[in-house]
């Protein structure tokens, strides 16, 4: 594994949750999910009742974490672009998740997850980001 992909796979680490991106009856979709490492693969976990899942099993793949909202002054996004499997993961694996949501869009939360298989891996930094401020406070 090329060094840019080593250094991404410890950025991912860094970050509990991303992105991942796909099609679902032709149409484009990006869903919020909870992710882990594990041997240089992506592990997600996201809710079954979305049925998201479906369309993501054996379906090439974006997935991208960032820490853009972090506040720090350096900022990075990685981008993972390889092929989505449905898997039961091991006990170990499921624990490094730590505890699961109690609700997802009201409904309890069923988890679901996939391994994604890298192809493709992009990484770009941002340097002396400034903080962005609202333009209207909360």
């Amino acid at each position: 594994m090329p060094t840019d992909d080593f250094r991404s796979i410890e950025l991912l680490s860094r970050t509990p949750y991303g992105r991942v991106s796909a099609s679902r009856r032709a149409l484009p979709f990006t869903t919020v999910t909870r992710h882990i490492v594990v041997d240089g693969r992506l592990i997600l976990r996201l809710h079954r009742g979305y049925g998201y899942h479906q369309a993501l099993d054996g379906s090439v793949v974006a997935y991208e974490a960032d820490n853009v909202n972090s506040g720090e002054p350096d900022t990075w996004s990685v981008q993972f672009t390889g092929t989505a499997r449905v898997i039961l993961p091991t006990p170990a694996e499921r624990e490094l998740f730590g505890r699961t949501p109690r609700l997802a869009d009201g409904a309890p939360f069923d988890p679901v997850f996939l391994r994604i298989e890298p192809e493709f891996v992009t990484m770009h930094y941002l340097t002396d980001v400034p903080v962005f401020r609202y333009a209207h406070p909360l």
